[in-house]
């Protein structure tokens, strides 16, 4: 069986739900037969690729909320991702996903996807890194295990471009419009951070449409 997952690098519902999934994947008793992939979808694909802000400077910007209501709502969402068991650093960089998403391309083609996502969800949300700069990203993905220089051939060129604009477009295809989102099979579609018990009857039910 096969779940495909769509989520933005820097997506924090996307990190809360990742570990949310991940409780009922290992607890699911065919959880050996069950294959994990991740594809791209950016939040603000129109992002400058050079812009560097603040999660809080985005919130004040991008949703016209006060710094005093930007700091109440990552202080929702660290207590929600502590309740997981994860780091979350309060002030974070933000910057545009699209390079992180084909080196994260580059992780599937060698087998080590869920690794590198790990090692960049660590960084980025757990330190509070700055994985848009390419010497940072080459060093996680080193780090997970990809060739480092591989990753910044990747970065420099075009290389995995495609493969992030056809997961957008299989996105748009499925109706996916907000991550994480999270198709079971291809069958079952579930939409969210939902709680543990709720992925875990996702598995169960399309384990069982299989049979």
């Amino acid at each position: 069986m096969r779940v495909d997952i769509w989520s933005d690098v820097i997506c924090p519902w996307c990190y809360v739900g990742k570990a949310r999934f991940e409780k009922a994947l290992g607890s699911f008793a065919h959880r050996d037969e069950v294959e994990v992939v991740y594809h791209s979808f950016e939040l603000d694909p129109s992002y400058p690729t050079h812009q560097h802000e603040t999660t809080f400077t985005m919130l004040t910007r991008k949703y016209g909320l006060s710094e005093a209501d930007a700091r109440a709502a990552e202080s929702r969402l660290a207590g929600l991702a502590e309740a997981e068991g994860l780091g979350f650093h309060p002030e974070r960089p933000v910057g545009n996903t699209f390079d992180i998403h084909r080196v994260l391309h580059l992780g599937l083609a060698k087998g080590v996807q869920a690794e590198l996502l790990d090692a960049v969800n660590e960084a980025y949300f757990g330190q509070g890194r700055q994985v848009f700069d390419r010497d940072v990203i080459t060093e996680i993905a080193a780090g997970a295990g990809l060739d480092g220089a591989a990753a910044g051939d990747v970065i420099d060129g075009d290389a995995y471009a495609e493969e992030v604009r056809q997961d957008e477009l299989q996105a748009r295809e499925l109706g996916v419009s907000g991550v994480p989102f999270f198709v079971f099979d291809m069958a079952l579609g579930v939409s969210g951070a939902q709680p543990t018990e709720m992925f875990a009857s996702a598995l169960e039910q399309a384990w069982e449409r299989r049979g």
